[in-house]
Formats: C-alpha cells, sequence, structure tokens
C-alpha cells in the first residue's frame, strides 16, 4: 500500500509526530514538512525537509507507505521512518538533507551544540524540543544568536566535501532533556518492525470485500497512525480525528472509532469509549473535543454513547462485566445532566444550546436559532436510557433498570406529542416552538434509530423519505441536506455533503426497522464513495469529491463498520 502524504500524514501509532507535503499557507513553508500535532502549538510545522545536489535544493517525489516514506530526486533519495514514537530515522544516498526550522519572527527558537556533534532545538512557537543527532557522516547548523533567540534554525546532514556519499541521521522529540543515544536496531530493521506493527494492527481490524482490500488497508493505517500516546490531558492511548488539523478527540466521533476496534481490538476500543469520560464534569457534562494539552467546554456533543455500548456489547469482547459495572455511573451522569439542564421551558422535551451540541454545527435546522429541540437528542437519549437500563440489570441494579426505562417511555412519548407533526419529525425553537423554513434536512429523520419502538406509520414515512432518490440519496449515499433544497451547499459543511456518523446511524435505524436491502444500498453507496475518494472528513453528495480533512478517523471507521457487517455480508447472500 502507498498513500500521498499530500492528503494522508506520514506517522505511525503513538507518535506526536508527521510527516506531510503541504501548500504554501499561514502555518506552514510550501514542501514537505515535519509536523508536530501536540494541541497547543501555535505553529505546527516544525521542519520544511529539502533534498540538497550539492548547495542547490533539487526536486523531487514522495512514496509513502506504513512504515517507510522514501523522497526520491534525480540526484539521490532519503528514506524515512518512525523508529519509534518520538524518533524519526532517516538514510539518505547521494543527496544532502536540509532541515530548515519554520519560525515566525521573534518566537524565541534557538539551536545548541552538543557532544558527539548533536544539536538541540528548542522553539517556543512549536511548544516542542528536538534533538538531532548524526549517525553517519556531519550535521551542520546555522542559528546565528540575535540577543533572546537564533534569528534563523537551518540543519544540513552531509556526507563529505560533496554530500554525495550516504548520511544517516535522528531527528528525536524530547520533553527537557534529549537522552543519549543508543542505537538497538539498524534503519532496515527499524523499517520492518514497523511495518509488522502496522500489519498486526491491519489484522484485527474489520474484514471487508475482496473489491474494497485497498480501501480496508488505507481506513486501518488512517486509524493505526492517528493514535498518539498517553500524555497530558490523554490518560490512555488516543486516537485523533486526524494527524492533518483535525488533531484532537471530539465527543462523539470517538464512538465510531471504539465500535469499529470493538471487533477484534478490545482494550484499545474501550480506551477509545472512555476517552472523554476521563474528564466529565461535576455536573456530568462531557467535554466538546480535547487534546493533549486544551480543552473546549463551550459545547457538547450529541449523547450517542448508549447507542454505541449497546454495538459494542453485541461485537467483540471489550464490553466486560468489570468495566459495564465502572461505565454505568458515568454514563447515567452524562444522560442526566441532559435531563436536568438541558430544558429550559421545562416542557419535558431536551434542547441543543447551539448547533455544534448536535454534531451537525450548521445544519439548516438550527436557522431558526437556538436553543432548539432536536427530534434526534430525544432519539438518542431514548436509546442511551434503553441501554442503561439493560445494563443496570445486568450488574444488579433492578430499581435503577425500572427508572430508565419509565424515562425512556417518557421521552419517546414526549418526542412523538411534541416533534412529529403528522408527516415528519421537526426542530422547534426551544420557548416559542417556531421551526426553520426553507430547509430540509437529513437530522430530522435520526429518529430512524429507534427501529421497532417507532409506531409503523412513522417508520414508514420516515423510510419514504429516505428511498426517495434525488432528496437525499444520491448515487454516492446521503446527503445532509435535501439536493433540491435552497439552502444546499454542496460544501457547506452539514447543508449537503455526505458525511460517516450521519450515514451510519441512518443505516443502522434502517436496519433496526427490517428495512435491510435499502440499508445495505445506501451502506453499499457510501463505501464505494470512500473506496474511490479516501478517507475524508466528508464528500460532496453529487459528485463524491471529497472534502475538507482528508484523513479523517470517524470515516475509516464508519466505513470498516458498514463494509464489514452490511456489504460484506450482503455480497456472501447473507444477512
Amino acid at each position: 500500500m502507498t498513500f500521498d502524504i499530500a492528503r494522508v500524514p506520514f506517522s505511525r501509532a503513538g507518535s506526536y509526530m508527521a510527516i506531510s507535503r503541504h501548500g504554501q499557507a499561514s502555518d506552514h513553508a510550501a514542501g514537505v514538512v515535519i509536523r508536530t500535532v501536540h494541541g497547543d502549538a501555535p505553529r505546527t510545522s516544525v521542519f520544511l525537509v529539502e533534498l540538497l545536489d550539492g548547495d542547490k535544493p533539487v526536486a523531487f517525489t514522495e512514496t509513502a507507505g506504513p512504515a517507510m516514506l522514501k523522497l526520491e530526486s534525480k540526484a539521490g533519495n532519503a528514506r524515512f521512518c518512525f523508529a519509534t514514537p518520538k524518533c524519526i530515522r532517516f538514510l539518505a544516498h547521494g543527496v544532502k538533507l536540509r532541515l530548515t526550522l519554520c519560525l515566525d519572527p521573534g518566537t524565541h527558537a534557538f539551536a545548541l551544540p552538543m557532544d558527539e556533534g548533536r544539536w538541540q532545538v528548542k522553539s517556543f512557537i512549536h511548544r516542542s524540543n528536538f534533538g538531532l543527532t548524526p549517525l553517519r557522516g556531519q550535521l551542520h547548523v546555522d542559528a546565528p544568536w540575535n540577543k533572546v533567540h537564533s534569528e534563523r534554525v537551518v540543519a544540513e546532514f552531509v556526507s563529505g566535501p560533496k554530500g554525495a556519499g550516504t548520511v544517516e541521521g535522528v531527528i528525536e522529540e524530547f520533553v527537557s532533556v534529549l537522552p543519549p543515544w543508543r542505537e538497538r536496531q539498524n534503519f532496515e530493521d527499524a523499517v520492518r518492525d514497523v511495518q509488522r506493527e502496522f500489519e498486526q494492527f491491519y489484522r484485527a481490524s474489520p474484514s471487508v470485500s475482496e473489491s474494497m482490500e485497498s480501501a480496508g488497508e488505507l481506513a486501518a493505517y488512517v486509524n493505526w497512525s492517528a493514535i498518539v500516546a498517553p500524555e497530558g490531558h490523554f490518560r490512555r492511548p488516543a486516537m485523533l480525528m486526524s494527524k492533518n488539523w483535525m488533531a484532537q478527540v471530539w465527543s462523539w466521533d470517538h464512538c465510531f472509532n471504539a465500535m469499529a476496534l470493538s471487533h477484534r481490538n478490545p482494550d484499545l476500543a474501550w480506551d477509545q469509549l472512555q476517552l472523554p469520560f476521563d474528564h466529565q464534569d461535576a455536573s456530568g457534562a462531557l467535554p466538546d473535543c480535547y487534546n493533549d494539552r486544551t480543552f473546549t467546554r463551550t459545547f457538547v456533543k450529541p449523547p450517542i454513547h448508549g447507542w454505541a455500548l449497546r454495538y459494542m456489547m453485541q461485537s467483540g469482547s471489550a464490553v466486560t462485566p468489570r468495566r459495564l459495572k465502572e461505565f454505568y455511573e458515568p454514563l447515567a451522569a452524562w444522560t442526566n445532566w441532559w435531563l436536568m439542564h438541558c430544558d429550559s421551558d421545562r416542557d419535558g422535551v431536551p434542547q441543543y444550546l447551539h448547533g455544534n451540541d448536535s454534531g451537525w454545527d450548521n445544519s439548516t435546522a438550527f436557522d431558526v436559532g437556538v436553543p432548539l429541540e432536536g427530534p434526534d437528542l430525544c432519539s438518542f437519549l431514548t436509546i442511551q436510557m434503553d441501554v442503561l437500563a439493560d445494563v443496570a440489570t445486568k450488574i444488579g441494579k433492578k430499581r435503577d433498570a425500572r427508572r430508565w426505562t419509565k424515562l425512556a417511555d417518557r421521552m419517546l412519548e414526549q418526542l412523538l406529542a411534541h416533534s412529529w407533526r403528522g408527516d415528519a419529525f421537526v426542530a422547534p425553537r426551544n420557548g416559542d416552538h417556531q421551526i426553520a423554513e426553507g430547509g430540509d434536512s437529513l437530522v430530522l429523520f435520526m429518529p430512524l434509530i429507534l427501529g421497532q419502538r417507532l409506531p409503523p406509520d412513522i417508520r414508514q414515512k420516515l423510510v419514504a423519505g429516505i428511498a426517495s432518490e434525488g432528496r437525499f440519496l444520491t448515487k454516492h449515499g446521503l446527503a445532509t441536506e435535501n439536493v433540491k433544497s435552497a439552502k444546499y451547499e454542496s460544501d457547506g459543511y452539514w447543508r449537503g455533503p455526505i458525511w460517516a456518523p450521519s450515514t451510519h446511524l441512518i443505516v443502522d435505524g434502517l436496519m433496526q426497522c427490517g428495512e435491510k436491502e435499502l440499508a445495505r444500498e445506501i451502506a453499499t453507496r457510501f463505501c464505494a464513495t470512500v473506496a474511490a475518494n479516501g478517507m475524508a472528513e466528508n464528500f460532496d453528495a453529487l459528485s463524491g469529491k471529497p472534502l475538507r480533512d482528508p484523513a479523517y478517523t470517524w470515516t475509516s471507521s464508519s466505513f470498516q463498520v458498514l463494509a464489514h457487517d452490511i456489504v460484506l455480508p450482503a455480497q456472501r447472500g447473507g444477512r
């Protein structure tokens, strides 16, 4: 497998570094750059990477696989490998390697020589420190001092006077003290070890059909390489949404990753489900998103955690009796937060304070204003309370189980009485119960996830709306806004493009409703779009063109689950 580092970062599980090709932008130089994904770094591009023939930079092309990145020029080549999460090894033949620290003026970066030809580079704007070590050849660093910082930091690894031989070196990230270099293996052995690690992860990923094997391998790589080690706010291994620019964990995205991992990677799956609950506040709320160094609590994300837990309880061995008992109180507190703190007009229907709380940030349903009483929210909470009732029964809390069942029934009654208007669900504004005009959002079909809990006539009308070709359903999957709506935008985020989570939830709802043929058709179209266009954050509903972040883990995870659970059995004549 090879991939384009202009779209998919070259990294490895555990690392907070990545290598990408970027065009010119405010945060980085144009070209191939070594980057940091630490959450508080004002500048993420750390070193611009160049190959030199003599003293002149030469053009090169990149070929990347899970374990090695190769830069190839007419003069020679350089190969890179993440020998460890904190250590990039490189081996170059026929060219020099130049690393230029990406700086803004006056940003207090500086470089210091050490023993044995090593240098350390300290950079405030990157919130990181780096060690440079020559293993073969020499390291020359140009870092002239100017009062409080180095004017520039340019490091060249050279083999000899003309730089035409072999040069080998190491780029390391460190916290405060650069450890002594102790070589444990040569470059080739490092590549083999990393390749074996990735292949082990790939074998533990959900299997997909033969026609989608290439996409399945890419999905596994995107997920594996997006993992970072426990550090700072991350108390356990964390799969970031991306090592491009969405380098955080959002408190619903992580559920899809946990579900994909639950098949054959139970411990890592459980870690992903637990991530935001490590930072649940006293009221029961989860953070909107966080990384190793910062939090955002201005928003929250929708309570799909019971839905995800239900899937994990049925798939794989991640959910043990001990884990279920430990998770019960945090999940109950998260549910109670919505019931106690998110119903300002006291009509029994909870509300979103902002579109971001729903995950559908700018959906046309929110054009009427906020707070908004989304029918998806009642649906998620009904499922979550059903799951809590099931969990309470399993752990011996029978009184709690009865209470959760009663609350779930009441929530469903409120949803139907309040938000079903005879032929469609609506999302009223809290208080005056006005609804947005002129739009037609897929989010209003999310109650499908309630499956058999919905009355048959409501199920039938919702299914008919989803099955209607050219409304939401296109040849690429489900648009998030009716493609004929006046408010449809091809790259409008939640006002048109196809997304993995909305697709995943609707497909599951259709399966729960017994609409297996339609569910398979939608899953097949979506998976084919992903297989053709990569693991993008979202896709143009009419062309299938990949949009926004091109290497997004909830896309790869939902692809894995749908391709394994829905598409593959259908191709084999089952399910």
